[in-house]
């Protein structure tokens, strides 16, 4: 849990990033509503946590200012990009969150809730950044996204 806790810290660095470099008001007001279900998301998992007997990752701060600056870089390629971002970013989340739900117990019926309303919400992001306009992403950047995913990912089960 506590790694699903981390992508929604990123999540929310992502869209807050996104939504203040377009210059396109309908968009920015997509970014805001995304990183409003988020912080649903982000508060879940940290209930959760807690519940658990668990922490939050210490390097919560520093997940925060890369999404951010990753946002930042996307939102400057131009919005059409920035949506493609959103696409793979919540493609790569909906298969993380499989993976977790195929190891989570049966019977931890909160974390099930939990996790398979977030891949919900990711699916239905996905598709809103689409329909908006995105584009594809080149297979090198999505490798490195999937790359820079499982170190975030390894990190933060530890930390």
């Amino acid at each position: 849990m506590r790694v699903n806790h981390v992508g929604e810290v990123c999540a929310q660095a992502l869209y807050q990033a996104q939504a203040l470099s377009t210059r396109d008001p309908a968009l920015r007001q997509h970014f805001e509503h995304a990183a409003r279900e988020e912080t649903d998301h982000l508060a879940w998992t940290q209930a959760r946590l807690r519940d658990l007997g668990a922490r939050t990752s210490v390097l919560n701060p520093v997940w925060y200012a890369g999404a951010f600056a990753i946002g930042l870089l996307a939102g400057r390629v131009g919005d059409r990009v920035s949506l493609g971002f959103v696409v793979e970013t919540e493609r790569q989340v909906e298969e993380h969150l499989q993976g977790h739900l195929d190891r989570l117990p049966a019977n931890d019926a909160a974390s099930r809730a939990i996790v398979h309303q977030m891949k919900a919400d990711e699916a239905g992001h996905a598709a809103a950044a689409q329909a908006a306009g995105a584009v594809p992403l080149p297979a090198p950047v999505r490798w490195a996204m999937r790359a820079a995913a499982r170190v975030m990912t390894a990190t933060a089960h530890r930390l």
